[in-house]
């Protein structure tokens, strides 16, 4: 009976993740990273993302924008992967504003919309994060939010995230810190490849 509980639960997580089913298929190299690199300046921050159902209201994925010595995305068995975006395992580089605003508006669909979440942080918190996400590795599917809230768990200032596998946990306890919140909602058809696309790499360096 138990083992029966136990895999009704791991069913259930895993149909409320269902957009968080991806593996990370970044295989940047070094010198691809660093040719990618953006730094941003400004305050340090970490900038949480909670994709959420039109039509249920579960949480379907979770990343993080952080912004440290460089701006990166941390994508967690994300899709977001094509031709002209570096990304190594599940961390994606070169974050510009042309990158940042694509990435957001891709996951905003039909179906799906985002939640947007700034939080101000030390630079030795944001670089500290930054460091977290890149040693981590590639993250097994609808491990996003855990992933997340367990790497965040370790920083100062965030020890009491305790790891959930919810992405609205995790977006709630982000709201409990003070970071701002906004929503985005973007009506485009639910298929994102056909966003990937529209993905041009001759712009992200040209607003840096």
């Amino acid at each position: 009976m138990a083992l029966v509980l136990r895999l009704c639960a791991v069913l259930v997580s895993l149909s409320l993740l269902g957009a968080c089913a991806v593996p990370g298929k970044g295989g940047a190299s070094a010198d691809e990273i660093a040719r990618a690199a953006y730094h941003h300046g400004g305050q340090p921050s970490l900038t949480l993302y909670t994709m959420i159902s039109n039509r249920s209201g579960s949480g379907a994925h979770t990343s993080l924008l952080i912004n440290a010595s460089q701006r990166v995305a941390w994508d967690p068995a994300g899709s977001f992967r094509a031709d002209g975006i570096v990304a190594r395992d599940d961390v994606v580089y070169g974050m510009t504003p042309y990158m940042v605003d694509f990435y957001t508006r891709y996951h905003a669909r039909e179906t799906f919309h985002v939640v947007v979440q700034k939080l101000p942080v030390s630079a030795e918190v944001a670089e500290m994060t930054l460091r977290k996400v890149q040693a981590y590795g590639a993250v097994a599917e609808a491990h996003c939010a855990m992933s997340t809230s367990q790497i965040l768990s370790t920083v100062p200032g965030f020890e009491d995230i305790k790891p959930s596998y919810s992405p609205l946990k995790l977006m709630d306890a982000f709201e409990a810190k003070g970071a701002s919140f906004e929503r985005l909602y973007e009506y485009d058809e639910d298929d994102k490849s056909k966003a990937l696309r529209e993905f041009d790499p001759s712009l992200v360096k040209k607003d840096s």
